[in-house]
């Protein structure tokens, strides 16, 4: 009955204390006037160094408490030292019939205690310190005593695992906590700084187009010699000059056109045939090298109606044609179109250069491409693909890539036939969903 007393004192110490140094206290209160003894205490190893401090003491001397904190045991001497570095129980009947701890007896004296035991703190991970109970009569009944003792430390020690592991779980959520605070500003810092970008891109590219206008109307003046003829190679200049600055003017484009693509409130919706943007972009798009063929596999008869996005639709098409090209300067540019499951699939397969795997999120990326180097044999400011990801992220769909070096890429750009009853591709503030890259 006493042993069961016990235990229950020791698990309802576990069940109202919130510290492992909670419980080893209230199961001392609760145990000790149980088991007769006069005063015990607590002694955990202290991290991995060879000295055990007192966690916790029940009816110690009141004029020994100020000095409480500051007691230290070392591991394997004394009687609660040895019970630790031995893992077994070490029990004093009377100390002062043992010459052996004659420097103990005046401790005794002035402490008040007799007999003592003192018991592991034992888990299947370890020993956690020592248990000690201090009694002011010699060890009579020592041998029931002891076993109700050995039972009282063992579940000490299990109930004091257990309050340690809440507790490590307990600092582990509020670590948890803070991170995700902490990544929340973080975020809402990423999205502040993509809007000043997308801000500073905009306003950046409306300055550059207006002096860029300008500049292209005088080589148009200047290439229809309306003030004076010029010469052979003038006219080369000229036409230099006017294709670089449509090609600064369709970069600048593309800027503008990134940063209104912003939510889905910037498309024109319409109902078309899913074939005509196909066509349109085989149609517009230029920069197909001499060397390289284009095959436009059949189209399926007859298409369903699509409403999106014509015009974003085309432009992705485009992109990804015009990609084709530049990294195809000899072989075979394949296009392809296909209808299933209230989606549409459009399909760019190349037999160019090819981009290795690691590289395969990074040109999607804005301003990247597979090869950032200086010395990088294609040109281009990496705004194509990018440019096409996010619409075809805002127009509800994704876009998949295929390729490998030496053998070639396939881009498949997948966009539902009716947006409208869609779930978005992406928020208003353009932020992609998970990509199957």
């Amino acid at each position: 009955m006493r042993e069961l007393v016990a235990v229950r004192e020791i698990v309802h110490a576990f069940l109202t204390a919130d510290r492992p140094e909670d419980v080893y206290r209230f199961a001392l209160e609760r145990v000790c006037p149980v088991v007769g003894a006069t005063f015990a205490s607590v002694y955990l190893v202290d991290g991995a160094s060879e000295l055990m401090r007192l966690a916790a003491s029940y009816n110690w001397p009141r004029r020994y408490e100020p000095w409480l904190d500051q007691v230290r045991v070392r591991v394997g001497f004394g009687p609660s030292g040895e019970a630790a570095s031995e893992r077994r129980s070490i029990e004093v009947p009377d100390i002062f019939a043992d010459p052996g701890l004659e420097d103990w007896q005046d401790v005794a004296s002035e402490l008040g205690f007799r007999a003592l035991i003192a018991l592991p703190l034992q888990t299947s991970h370890g020993v956690l310190g020592t248990v000690t109970f201090y009694f002011d009569e010699a060890g009579a009944g020592s041998a029931e005593r002891a076993g109700l003792l050995r039972i009282v430390a063992g579940q000490m020690a299990a109930t004091a695992e257990k309050a340690a592991l809440i507790a490590a779980l307990r600092r582990t959520n509020a670590a948890l906590v803070d991170s995700k605070a902490e990544l929340e500003q973080q975020v809402l810092a990423v999205l502040d700084a993509k809007r000043a970008k997308d801000e500073f891109l905009n306003n950046i590219s409306h300055e550059l187009r207006t002096p860029l206008t300008a500049v292209m109307g005088y080589l148009a003046l200047l290439a229809e010699e309306v003030d004076a003829p010029l010469t052979d190679r003038q006219r080369v200049d000229v036409a230099l000059a006017r294709e670089a600055s449509d090609r600064l003017l369709c970069l600048i484009d593309t800027l503008l056109e990134m940063t209104a693509t912003t939510h889905r409130g910037a498309l024109r919706m319409e109902t078309f045939d899913p074939r005509a943007p196909l066509q349109d972009a085989v149609a517009g798009t230029r920069g197909r090298p001499s060397a390289t063929a284009l095959v436009v596999e059949p189209l399926p008869e007859p298409a369903p109606a699509m409403r999106s996005d014509r015009a974003r639709v085309t432009r992705i098409l485009g992109s990804l044609l015009a990609n084709a090209y530049k990294f195809t300067p000899q072989g075979t540019v394949t296009v392809s179109m296909a209808v299933a499951g209230g989606r549409v699939a459009y399909r760019v397969r190349d037999t160019g250069v090819g981009i290795p795997r690691e590289a395969h999120a990074v040109i999607f990326e804005d301003f990247r491409q597979a090869d950032g180097s200086l010395t990088r044999r294609h040109g281009g400011a990496g705004l194509g693909l990018a440019l096409a990801r996010r619409l075809a992220r805002l127009l509800g769909g994704d876009i998949v890539l295929e390729s490998a070096p030496d053998v070639g890429s396939a881009f498949t750009v997948e966009l539902p036939l009716d947006m409208e009853l869609a779930a978005p591709g992406a928020d208003e503030l353009g932020a992609p969903p998970p990509s199957a890259d």
